[in-house]
């Protein structure tokens, strides 16, 4: 998860240039003499807005005339002359990311609880932030200068969150008018660019379900390969987001999603020799039913949307299997708790029982209920310190196993503001973030860095 840096959007308007944040010691920045807290305003004379606007406009370039305001205010005017592979060794301040105008009635930001921190609730809409990191955008308030940008610097692919193509259902959700909801032409003009999109549908049940959801995927089918995929994952309702507009996911609409979707995405294989429209993980498991194998995903186009993540985990898993098959010795001293949300143990604990089986360890899978959103919230990412802390008295063994991605990826903190440190003091045991790489060097070679107390 992706969190940005809480400032005002206006804060990029009003200072100019990007300013550096750290100069590698062996890189050109270095040579210049360039300091962190310096601005670089323009290169050849065009201006520079963020750090993508400068990699864009020193890429490919020898000759180069640079605008620097120095942190002492002192203004610069370098000429450089510098080979095309020369790296400027320079690392920039974050994107302060541009703000959402929507009512998006299903938004998760209107399940945070009120004291969540205040980063929790910045809801952006930043086509450069759909670029770097995949996160969605709806278009509906896209500027000509972010058009013209997108197409210039070819910052493809981008994430669209389409919902809908029935116009006043889009609209609906979005919480804005008929005129601003449709994106029609401005998806023309990226497409007519050769810009990729990946699509999504956050499918709220009974609003654009059923047949409104069946001709989404063919709207947007229609413009393969550009619209390379669509992502159709479930509706999250917290306990705090009571909007009586919206019906939580149940097991069995799930069901009745895998029964209309599953004849679609056949189809879609024999025209488009792709899946194209993907059912995210979850609703697979709330249903109850077998998630797809490696050949439905394809190469994960939407995996980072919750798409095949259980299938790409369990080739991973059973792949370290065959790895541990080698190994002679046994391993009946390793003994702790894995913990992860209630959507994903069951099957977790289905791969660590035939691990336990194969090597002798003595690994408890336990499932964690998320009290700090509450509703249906049921997904690993999403557990927080105190959920975690919940389950104290539960814990079997001499170690903590958690899920890396219920800490931010910049600082070991989870969504509440509670650290692992804290976690381990409170179970008197070694807390571990683990991924499934970071878990299999453990099960192999038992020495990971434990979370100084």
């Amino acid at each position: 998860m992706y969190e940005f840096a809480v400032a005002p959007a206006i804060t990029s308007i009003r200072r100019r240039g990007v300013e550096i944040c750290r100069v590698a010691p062996e890189g050109l920045g270095a040579e210049l003499e360039l300091e962190p807290g310096d601005r670089i305003l323009k290169i050849n004379g065009r201006l520079v807005r963020d750090y993508l606007d400068f990699r864009f406009q020193v890429a490919g370039e020898t000759e180069l005339a640079i605008e620097i305001r120095k942190k002492s205010g002192e203004f610069w005017e370098l000429q450089i002359d510098r080979d095309e592979s020369e790296d400027f060794g320079l690392d920039f301040e974050q994107i302060v990311p541009r703000q959402c105008a929507n009512e998006c009635i299903f938004c998760f930001c209107k399940g945070n609880p009120e004291a969540a921190r205040p980063s929790l609730f910045i809801r952006d809409e930043d086509v450069r932030l759909s670029f770097l990191y995949g996160n969605y955008t709806t278009l509906t308030s896209i500027t000509e200068d972010e058009m013209q940008r997108i197409i210039e610097q070819r910052l493809s692919p981008q994430y669209v969150s389409v919902h809908a193509t029935d116009l006043a259902v889009r609209a609906y959700l979005l919480g804005v008018d008929e005129r601003r909801a449709d994106i029609g032409s401005k998806m023309k003009r990226l497409l007519d660019a050769g810009i990729e999109l990946h699509a999504q549908v956050v499918l709220c049940p009974g609003i654009n379900d059923g047949a409104i959801l069946k001709r989404t995927i063919e709207d947007l089918a229609a413009e393969y390969p550009l619209v390379s995929s669509v992502a159709v994952v479930p509706l999250g309702l917290t306990r705090y987001n009571r909007d009586p507009r919206l019906t939580p996911v149940t097991s069995k609409f799930c069901r009745q999603i895998i029964r209309e979707v599953t004849p679609v995405q056949k189809e879609l294989r024999q025209r488009l020799k792709t899946t194209f429209a993907f059912l995210g993980d979850e609703i697979y498991l709330k249903a109850g039913q077998r998630v797809p194998g490696r050949r439905h995903y394809g190469d994960y186009p939407q995996i980072e949307d919750g798409i095949g993540m259980v299938c790409s985990f369990g080739k991973e898993f059973t792949s370290m299997l065959r790895k541990l098959k080698s190994v002679k010795h046994k391993a009946e001293s390793i003994r702790g708790t894995i913990l992860t949300g209630t959507l994903f143990a069951p099957v977790l604990q289905n791969w660590i029982h035939e691990l336990n089986a194969q090597i002798g360890s003595s690994f408890q899978v336990l499932a964690v209920t998320n009290g700090y959103f509450g509703g249906d919230v049921s997904v690993a990412g999403l557990l927080t310190g105190q959920d975690l802390l919940a389950a104290k008295s539960e814990l079997c063994g001499d170690f903590v196993i958690i899920p890396k991605q219920t800490l931010k990826n910049d600082a070991p903190i989870f969504l509440d503001g509670l650290t692992p440190e804290q976690l381990q003091r409170e179970f008197g045991l070694p807390v571990f973030a683990f991924d499934l790489s970071a878990f299999a060097d453990f099960v192999l070679r038992p020495k990971p860095q434990i979370y100084a107390d």
